[in-house]
This record gives C-alpha cells, sequence and structure tokens, in this order.
C-alpha cells in the first residue's frame, strides 16, 4: 500500500511540474488577473478580517498573522462562485493560481489598514479618555493635546498617508526579489499554499481544509450566539468564568471561552503563548500584588488605581520598558544584519543585474518566474510622479489636520522614508520581521521631544502614525511581489490589486472601527476593549516630551530592570545553542498581559495545547487542518461580532446575567 502511495505522489509530482510549464504558456495578461469577482470576494474577505483585527487590536493588541487562512478563504469562494456557476450552466473563466493571489493581496492590503491604521495605538491615543487616563495634571500631558475620533479625519489621514508607502519601493523591486533573491518567507508560504492549492492533490486537500473550516466556523459562532444570552450586565457571562476559581478570577486567572483567542493561540507559535503565560504569571500572579500592598507607601493611598501615579503607572510604564527593549534589540540587530549583508554583497559582486553568466546556471523554472516578473514592468516615472504627488497632498493635508505637526517636519518624513523603507523591507526579507513600529517609536520620541511641551504628544503621536504607515506599507509590498514572483502573477495586477484594497481598507477601517466605538465602551481598562496600546503610546509620548519626571516613585528602577532584560533575554537567545534558545522567552510577548491580564493568555496556551496534543496524535493531518480550523474558530466569532454590535446599538441587552459570587 505504502509502495502505492508513493508512485501515486510521485505522478503527482511529475503531473504538476508539467501543469506549472504549461500555465507559464497560458499566463492571462495582467488587465484580466484582476475580476469583478475576485474583487467582491476581496472585499467580503477584507470586511470580515477587518472586523476580527479590529476587535484584538482594541482587547489586547495582539493579532496573528492571517495571510494564510486570507488565500484560503479566498479559494474558498472563488472555487465555490465558478462552482455554482458551471452548475447553473454558465460559462464562466477559470479560476487560476494568478486570481488567487490577486484576490488574496487585495484582501489583506484592506484588512491591514485596520491592524496597522492606529486604530488600538496612536491614532485612539489622541481621544480625549486617553487623555484623561494619561493624568489630566501629568508634566507633559498638554491640556487640549487631544482630538476626539471622527470618521472623515480619519479615513483623510489613511488615505494620505497609505499611498505613499505603495511607490516607496516599487523602482527597487526587481533589484530586491530576483537580483537579492530575498526569500520573504511569509510571502514565499502563502505563494507555496495558493501553487498547491490549484493541483490536483491540492484540490483533495483544500476540500478537507474547506470542510473543516466550515465546521468550526460554524460551531465559533453558534457558541458566540449562545453565550450573548448570558452577558446582560457587567462581569456576566461565560467570558467571566472563573474557571480557576474566585481569587484566581479577581487576579484576571481565568478561561473566558473566547474562540478568537483559542484560535490565535493555534496560529501563534508555542513560545509566543508560553511567553504571553510567564508574563502573566510574573505581573498578575507576583507582581501587581506586592506593589498593590505597597499603597500608602509608593504611592498615596487616596489615589485611584486607574491613576498613572499610581499602580496603573507601574503597568503602563514597565510594559514600555520591555517593549522598549525587546524593540531596541531587534532594531538594531536588523539593521546590522541589513547592512553586513548588503556590504558582503556589494564586496563578492553577487547581485550584478542581469548577468548572463547566472542565468545559465539558474534553473528554468526560476528563469521562467523572472521572466513573468520583469515583463510586465512598471514605470519608474510613474513611481516617482505617484511619490511625488502623495507627498505634496500629506504635507499641505497633515499639517491643517493637525496643527502641532509643522510641514517642515512631514517634508523630512517623507525624504527619509524611501531609505527607511528599503532597510525595513529589505531585513524582512530575510528575517520575516516587519519592523515597522520600532522605526515609529524612534519618529514618536524624536518628535515629541522636538515639538516641545505644549505640541509635543500630539506631534509625536501622529508622526509616529507617518513613518509606521510607509515603512509597513511598502515591506507588506515586496511580500506581495515575492508571493507573485512564485505564483507567475503580473506586478502591475499586484501593485493594482494593492492600491484597490488600500483604498476599500481607507474606508471600511475607519466604519468598522466607529462600529466597536459607539457599540462599546472602548480604552474602559476595566472592560473588555481596554484598548492598552492607546494609553502605552500615549504614555511613550509623554516621555518623550517631559522625560523620567513622569514615572511614579521606584517605577524608573523597575523599567531600567526589565529593559535590561528584554536586552538580555533576545541577546541569549541569539548567542545560546538552538535547542536552549528556542524555550528563552520573548519580552514582547510578555509585556502584553502586564498591561491587559491574563485570561487571553490562558486562552491562547488552550489553543497552543490543542495543537501540541494534535500534532502527537497525527501530525500529517494537523499540518493540514490547524490553519482551517484556526480560521473557522476565528471568522466564526468574529462575524458574530456584527449582529452583537447591532444588537448593542439598538440597545437591545442579553436577558440574563450569569454571574458568580462567594458563598
Amino acid at each position: 500500500m505504502g509502495s502505492e502511495e508513493m508512485t501515486e505522489m510521485d505522478r503527482e509530482d511529475s503531473d504538476e511540474q508539467l501543469n506549472q510549464t504549461d500555465d507559464i504558456k497560458r499566463i492571462a495578461p495582467w488587465t484580466k488577473q484582476i475580476t469583478v469577482r475576485g474583487i467582491i470576494a476581496s472585499v467580503a474577505i477584507g470586511f470580515i478580517y477587518s472586523v476580527i483585527v479590529m476587535k484584538l487590536n482594541l482587547t489586547t493588541g495582539l493579532v496573528p498573522n492571517l495571510n494564510v487562512s486570507a488565500a484560503l478563504l479566498a479559494f474558498v469562494f472563488l472555487r465555490t462562485w465558478t462552482k455554482l456557476l458551471y452548475k447553473a450552466g454558465i460559462i464562466t473563466t477559470p479560476f487560476t493560481r494568478q486570481e488567487n493571489t490577486i484576490a488574496q493581496t487585495c484582501a489583506v492590503a484592506c484588512y491591514s489598514i485596520a491592524v496597522g491604521g492606529g486604530f488600538g495605538s496612536y491614532l485612539l491615543g489622541l481621544n480625549k479618555k486617553t487623555y484623561e487616563q494619561a493624568g489630566i495634571d501629568t508634566e507633559g500631558n498638554a491640556p487640549n493635546s487631544y482630538k476626539e475620533p471622527g470618521i472623515g479625519w480619519m479615513t483623510g489621514f489613511l488615505f494620505v498617508t497609505s499611498f505613499v508607502g505603495l511607490l516607496a519601493l516599487v523602482p527597487l523591486r526587481k533589484i530586491m526579489i530576483i537580483d537579492y533573491k530575498l526569500t520573504y518567507p511569509s510571502g514565499t508560504a502563502t505563494a507555496v499554499l495558493i501553487n498547491g492549492f490549484h493541483t490536483r492533490k491540492g484540490d483533495k486537500m483544500a476540500k478537507k481544509q474547506v470542510q473543516g473550516f466550515m465546521r468550526f466556523f460554524s460551531v465559533s459562532f453558534l457558541w458566540g450566539f449562545f453565550q450573548w444570552f448570558y452577558s446582560g450586565g457587567e462581569l456576566c457571562g461565560f467570558s467571566q468564568f472563573p474557571t480557576l476559581g474566585l481569587k484566581a478570577w479577581r487576579n484576571t486567572f481565568y478561561f473566558d471561552f473566547s474562540m478568537t483567542y483559542v484560535g490565535a493561540g493555534m496560529i501563534c507559535s508555542h513560545l509566543v503563548n508560553l511567553s504571553l503565560l510567564l508574563g502573566a504569571v510574573l505581573s498578575w500572579g507576583v507582581m501587581w500584588p506586592l506593589i498593590g500592598g505597597l499603597k500608602g507607601k509608593w504611592f498615596p493611598s487616596t489615589l485611584p488605581e486607574s491613576s498613572m501615579k499610581s499602580l496603573n503607572g507601574y503597568k503602563v510604564f514597565i510594559s514600555i520598558a520591555l517593549i522598549l527593549g525587546d524593540g531596541l534589540y531587534n532594531f538594531l540587530k536588523i539593521l546590522l544584519f541589513t547592512i553586513s549583508s548588503i556590504h558582503a554583497r556589494l564586496k563578492n559582486k553577487s547581485f550584478s543585474i542581469a548577468s548572463s553568466n547566472e542565468n545559465q546556471n539558474e534553473a528554468l523554472d526560476d528563469l521562467q518566474r523572472n521572466e513573468v516578473f520583469i515583463r510586465d514592468s512598471i514605470p519608474i516615472w510613474l513611481a516617482c510622479t505617484g511619490y511625488a504627488f502623495f507627498s505634496l497632498t500629506a504635507i499641505i493635508v497633515i499639517p491643517l489636520m493637525f496643527p502641532q505637526l509643522k510641514w517642515y517636519y512631514v517634508v523630512v518624513a517623507y525624504i527619509l522614508a524611501p531609505s527607511l523603507s528599503f532597510c525595513n523591507a529589505y531585513g524582512a526579507g530575510l528575517t520575516d520581521m516587519n519592523m515597522a513600529y520600532n522605526y515609529g517609536k524612534v519618529a514618536l520620541f524624536f518628535l515629541a521631544s522636538l515639538a516641545g511641551k505644549d505640541s509635543g504628544v500630539v506631534a509625536g503621536l501622529v508622526g509616529c502614525g507617518l513613518i509606521k504607515s510607509i515603512v509597513s506599507i511598502s515591506s507588506d509590498l515586496m511580500h506581495d511581489f515575492k508571493t507573485g514572483h512564485l505564483t507567475l502573477t503580473s506586478p502591475r495586477s499586484m501593485l493594482l490589486s494593492q492600491a484597490i484594497g488600500t483604498a476599500i481598507g481607507c474606508v471600511v477601517a475607519p466604519l468598522t472601527f466607529f462600529l466597536f466605538y459607539k457599540a462599546f465602551d472602548v480604552g474602559n481598562p476595566e472592560g473588555e476593549y481596554k484598548a492598552p496600546y492607546a494609553l502605552i503610546y500615549r504614555n511613550m509620548a509623554i516621555l518623550g516630551v517631559q522625560g523620567f519626571s513622569a514615572l511614579p516613585q521606584h517605577c524608573l528602577q523597575l523599567c531600567y530592570g526589565f529593559f535590561a532584560f528584554a536586552i538580555l533575554a533576545n541577546l541569549l537567545r541569539d548567542l545560546s545553542p538552538r535547542n536552549i534558545g528556542k524555550f528563552i522567552p520573548l519580552p514582547m510577548a510578555m509585556a502584553v498581559p502586564f498591561l491587559v491580564g491574563a485570561y487571553f493568555a490562558i486562552d491562547m496556551c488552550v489553543g497552543s495545547l490543542i495543537v501540541f496534543a494534535w500534532d502527537k496524535l497525527d501530525s500529517k493531518k494537523a499540518s493540514l487542518m490547524v490553519p482551517a480550523v484556526a480560521s473557522g474558530l476565528i471568522c466564526g466569532d468574529g462575524l458574530w461580532i456584527l449582529p452583537s454590535s447591532i444588537l448593542a446599538l439598538l440597545k437591545l441587552n442579553p436577558p440574563i446575567c450569569m454571574s458568580f459570587k462567594a458563598a
């Protein structure tokens, strides 16, 4: 039986190679790779995922990579569409891997605006509630240094900042994809998945994944619907179930039955999930009870716990210390790695553009991919003109929106942006780490200190968003170009689909944000939608303006300790043997529960436990089905948010409050 299966697999593999050669001959022109049905699929997937990632942004701020599940959903949507039309007797164009790639790219571009648009961090950090939480009397937190969220200005801000990043690195696409041969692991993984779908063997696998996705999507949606009936009040429902006892529940240690976080835990690595749990135990299990017991000694007992001069100040600033320590280390590591790699290439002359000797040695399929990638070139004049136009628009519009950020700061930002984007995109191509938020934090501190006491907070937050958007989107585009290169998709259609997705995202993301903002109590430190990074980013800006005088007593010494721990942990992981380094926790992941709580870390560890057990029982099936099952859990729970938000806006409350008290 085993030999028969091997023979069948060999036959299918040889068929796939023949099919790939045939595919190259049958590739549609770039204008026909973008289809109406593909755009409709992209909008639907982009909207659903925008809701999901917005919830994650506003609850914990931790968003897993959903690109693979977006590719799966695009395949499901379009394959179902073509099959239904075929059964109805309607002739339609074949569904190709190029169309699948375009749909996935457009959908990811759409929901990436919700992920990285600052709705849970720098833009929300501008609102009045976060301003008040940071302390009205706090030095550096200037009066009236806030701007309430609005659909109009948020949409405008996204439009003027997002499109610049699309064009910053377009002239360098051939150098980075073909000459440098950067791997872009996420882009490569997506391409492998899409190429796998469009084979005979891949079609069978996709059917199993679709069945698993739909089954767990239904379970997750119905579970969200069932839970709603018991959540009729504060601290009610299954999301407040004291699974580990009431004392543990009061310190946020409980399983809250969130399918979103169980699914996210299945996607994230075991190390990320265990780092979250370690951070939760260290903070909510040890530090906060001890520091809370020092009330009256370290901070006045008359202050509310939410004050930045009280326990909340320690939570926020120690989280910032961990995030900055981890970010600074990785920023410098990737920068040095990038510089040394470029220097080595220049020294060895290993990336000479269009070397005929290299072309002779390259595999035939690589040459064919390169031919397709180069054939539909994007004119450099178009990229440069577009970059200049969008930059000029931003230089005029952003100072009008935010007078605190002077026009000359914006000019400097856009002059530096291409070089910063190149460093980030090159590093991401080597390591798969997008360091855009760290570039944004550097800009935040620099502009906050430069703009001064009255304007520093707003200038820092907006400048952070400006740099982060350009650097992040240009890196994402290179990932997409890599996917397009491996799936024989035209760069022109990739760029256009990214632009369409970005435009849709600039409209969908603010609408999605306001769905949550109006229906739920966003920014309440005691509620479900804590939006922790809004307060973190605002306090970073205050630190940039005021320095360490903003910290409560003894907090600076603790921050030094955790900053040093973050650097040492990363250094130890990089210098240790692989079998030891893989067990060293991630400081960035540890920082999240310091402010949010332990409950979501427990949810994600449950997801990790499911994957671990499944892998031990049947590793082949686990590797095939885990992404589909996790996506189903996340999408089902995410889709339930829409009807629950509408019910909340209509003031239709759940009929039952299930709560627990000590006997």
